[in-house]
């Protein structure tokens, strides 16, 4: 296999803090590697290294020569004045920037270096950059290409920021957290594109589903060290619980043989010989050994709940409303004790506003709401929480509570409910300036908890959450004797944790599915071959038509006309474009000429764009 990156005794520290020491891997050409680690590990900092965004310490990263690389950041930042199209052509890709040049050539006198530019727009496939931009913008839910980018939610800028880097073509993708923010008909959308593609693909993601059907290699960042699996995530799990068990086997019997040792270092003879001094030696290298931290695949973290009564809420003909877009719609529901409910749908369908409903944070424009009045809401919000920048970990959740109650007289104190959740006793003594955005929203996590409620709603609880706070807080959860609403678009998590789902399908229209997401996935498969096999077939002199989504309008005649017009118009388009380009690239035009179709080309890509847009909207209505 041809080797795309190469990385040696890579380092990196931020003050005292070591985040991976002399960790060296290879990226290959067709390779699918997953980048796993708990938050805080150094994740995103190792692929701001790779795409050049943040120096090391030490080590080598070698690229093969020529290599067009991508990288898709977790939190993509754009000048708020440009507009979603221009966002596409901002972040300096060789086509962007050859097309750039381009411009500027054409709005200089005597358009220097013309011939150049012309090879070079051929050579990077430049011409139908915008069309392809669009389109995959379009397949990408944007389809506002001159809204500004300020306009843009959370979302809906990754979306801009995934197709800026899908469209250049790279030959290695490095893409951190692509799923976050996406609904889950646009994480299935990117899940089929990159297992059809032949891209090469370093990515850091909590979506465990999505790490299984794409990856073929999962890598582990555990202690500052780096660790290779060869398969997709379920291996990765069996062999990591197999290193685990080692692990800790090895640190059992280096405990065992510590204890002796550190005996006879307390009355070893001051005047050391050769033999002394090189037991000597290996009782600190046994020290290490037996210091590590030991895994514990078995501790239950079951918190007793407050108590909850039969009543938990019910909600009465509720509807809610923002102009044309409905939320609510008569909606009624009576909520069961200790129920786990899922919500699912894309994005803008309201499953935020509903939550803000049940929260009391949105009023309802009519119904009502009755909530019992045993219920203790524990809310994990989308947006977070602002923390004091000065406080220390622990004294974030003993502002909160002191312990927490286990049930039969047990009880944790902070600090013990803390290292449940991955914040070591090191960890818990700094101040929250120095975490990472994901041990934040752990922090966040541990706040909500600590509160001890008994009914949980969680919106977005895995967004910039590592696997291992997922697997803990899964584990929480199943075991959590309450009630939960989540709404997730992770969908191990959700399979995990709910046994029943609120499906919003958009505009109030809102479905009540008994079972996980993957249930409803098989059930709405199904229920699709089902209907195809039952609907009649049609009449062989009748022309049989496509099957339409529900509410689907066929064209009218005029908008047929236009369309079949809007054919002929392109391929003239087309044709007259190719012309062009043949010309200038045959060096046999007078200067008159060669400026005349120089500035003839650029008009025809703006024809050819807007009625191609035109034929694509048209078609969507055919389809």
């Amino acid at each position: 296999m041809v080797s795309y990156l190469q990385v040696e005794n890579l380092t990196k520290s931020f003050g005292d803090l070591l985040l991976f020491q002399n960790i060296s891997f290879g990226v290959a050409q067709g390779q699918r590697i997953g980048l796993v680690a708990k938050n805080g590990s150094g994740k995103t900092t190792l692929l701001n290294i790779l795409a050049g965004k943040e120096g090391y310490d030490g080590g080598q990263i070698t690229y093969r020569r020529d290599l067009r690389v991508g990288y898709l950041e977790q939190s993509p930042v754009y000048p708020e004045e440009l507009t979603v199209l221009e966002a596409c052509f901002s972040h300096g890709n060789a086509v962007a920037e050859v097309i750039k040049e381009y411009e500027r050539c054409m709005a200089t006198p005597g358009n220097p270096g013309l011939d150049v530019l012309l090879e070079q727009m051929e050579h990077e496939k430049a011409w139908d950059y915008e069309r392809q931009v669009k389109q995959i913008l379009s397949q990408l839910k944007i389809r506002d290409f001159n809204q500004q980018v300020k306009h843009l939610s959370g979302g809906q800028l990754k979306r801009v920021a995934l197709a800026n880097v899908l469209i250049t073509e790279p030959d290695l993708l490095i893409l951190d957290e692509p799923t976050n923010h996406l609904d889950l008909d646009m994480t299935e959308w990117l899940e089929g594109y990159l297992s059809r593609s032949k891209l090469s693909l370093l990515m850091v993601t909590h979506d465990r589903y999505f790490l299984d059907r794409v990856c073929d290699e999962i890598m582990e960042i555990d202690n500052c060290r780096l660790y290779s699996y060869k398969g997709n995530y379920s291996y990765y799990l069996e062999k990591r619980q197999e290193r685990m068990d080692a692990t800790n086997a090895e640190i059992a019997r280096a405990n065992n043989l510590y204890r002796t040792e550190l005996e006879w270092m307390r009355r070893m003879p001051q005047a050391r010989g050769h033999k002394a001094r090189y037991r000597e030696e290996a009782f600190y290298e046994l020290e290490k050994v037996a210091k590590q931290r030991m895994y514990d695949a078995n501790v239950k973290l079951d918190v007793k709940a407050s108590y909850i009564g039969s009543k938990i809420f019910e909600a009465d003909h509720l509807c809610k409303r923002f102009g044309d877009l409905t939320i609510l719609d008569d909606f009624s529901y009576i909520f069961s004790r200790y129920e786990k409910m899922g919500i699912i749908g894309n994005n803008g369908t309201g499953k935020s506003t509903f939550i803000k409903i049940l929260m009391g944070l949105e009023k309802p424009d009519s119904g009502t709401l009755d909530i019992g009045e045993t219920v203790r809401f524990g809310y994990y919000s989308q947006e977070g929480l602002k923390f004091d920048e000065q406080m220390k970990v622990i004294d974030v959740i003993t502002s909160v509570a002191e312990v927490i109650e286990m049930g039969n007289g047990k009880r944790l104190t902070a600090s013990q409910f803390l290292q449940h959740f991955l914040f070591s006793p090191e960890k818990q003594h700094n101040y929250v300036y120095k975490l990472s955005g994901g041990e934040r929203r752990r922090l966040y996590l541990c706040m909500v908890l600590m509160k001890n409620p008994n009914f949980l709603v969680l919106d977005e609880p895995t967004n910039d959450l590592d696997i291992v706070t997922l697997q803990v807080l899964e584990e929480y959860l199943q075991h959590f004797k309450g009630c939960v609403i989540v709404v997730s678009h992770d969908r191990y998590f959700m399979d995990k944790v709910v046994n029943h789902l609120l499906v919003f399908n958009g505009q109030g229209d809102i479905r009540d599915f008994p079972g996980n997401y993957t249930d409803y996935r098989e059930w709405k498969a199904a229920k699709a071959v089902h209907e195809k096999e039952a609907s009649p077939q049609p009449k062989r002199e009748k022309k049989p038509q496509r099957e339409r989504p529900e509410g689907k309008r066929r064209m009218t005649f005029k908008e047929r006309k236009e369309f079949e017009q809007l054919e002929q118009e392109i391929a003239a388009l087309e044709e007259e474009k190719k012309s062009i380009e043949t010309a200038l690239c045959s060096g046999a035009l007078g200067v008159e000429e060669l400026t005349e179709k120089s500035k003839r080309l650029p008009v025809l890509n703006e024809e050819l764009d807007e009625k191609t847009m035109r034929w694509l909207e048209l078609s969507e209505i055919e389809g």
